[in-house]
């Protein structure tokens, strides 16, 4: 006959007292705080207790069998060494984060090619020079044409970029009108249409040219790259640097 308190009783089965330790649980619906502490050095601890009070509460016509304890000793060990790896992998995310934000730097003053906003595509106009912008392909295209627009929707100049691989389209723009006169200071919307190799409509989407201001963290703790044009983007969504 075996103690309440014994964690392995005389038949060697493992008691739930132990069970809900290692899991960090409560056997004891009505009392959810007394459940153990879920650290794994208080589970050690806890665990090394009951692992005395069991040995020292076992029926010695049928000790314990020595095979139950090393298994126990074997799960607790795998629980702290999990508890260790969790700890390296966050030491490490927090490394990689911190270096992803130094490279990141790097791109400050530097244009690069951004998924378009709800507004659509736009490349921004500044002293004669445009922070450029750029066209995502499906598929290639036979002929690959360019409209750039003002702020008040009307035509200032359509590219013809004529045939282009799939995959994305960087275009170096300088920012002139139809008639090769400078565009004046400003922000300009940019559509693209292909036509296939077949003479149907192809997948085009048309992509924004903007500089990068600085590097900022985001809500999610991930880096963003802040832009002249007032949006924030992740690293992933740049497409390409100009």
């Amino acid at each position: 006959m075996t103690s309440s308190n014994t964690t392995i009783g005389s038949g060697g089965t493992v008691s739930q007292q132990l069970l809900d330790t290692i899991n960090g649980t409560s056997s004891n619906s009505a009392s959810p705080s007394s459940s153990s502490p879920n650290s794994p050095s208080s589970l050690q601890t806890t665990f090394l207790k009951l692992l005395v009070t069991q040995l020292q509460n076992q029926d010695p016509t049928n000790p314990m069998d020595s095979t139950q304890m090393t298994s126990q000793l074997a799960q607790i060990n795998t629980v702290t060494g999990i508890s260790q790896l969790n700890t390296t992998l966050a030491s490490l995310a927090s490394q990689l984060s911190a270096g992803q934000s130094s490279q990141a730097s790097l791109l400050i003053g530097q244009n690069v090619l951004v998924p378009a906003d709800s507004t659509g595509a736009t490349t921004t106009v500044g002293n004669g020079a445009s922070t450029g912008f750029g066209v995502s392909l499906s598929s290639a295209v036979s002929d690959l044409k360019v409209t750039v627009k003002d702020s008040s929707g009307n035509i200032v100049n359509t590219l013809d970029l004529g045939a282009q691989q799939a995959g994305t389209v960087p275009v170096n723009w300088k920012p002139v009108d139809s008639s090769g006169k400078t565009l004046a200071d400003g922000t300009y919307s940019i559509s693209a249409v292909g036509t296939g190799s077949n003479g149907a409509a192809a997948t085009v989407t048309a992509l924004t040219g903007a500089q990068v201001q600085s590097v900022v963290q985001q809500s999610d703790g991930s880096t963003g790259l802040k832009l002249n044009n007032g949006n924030t983007v992740g690293m992933t969504s740049v497409s390409a640097i100009l």
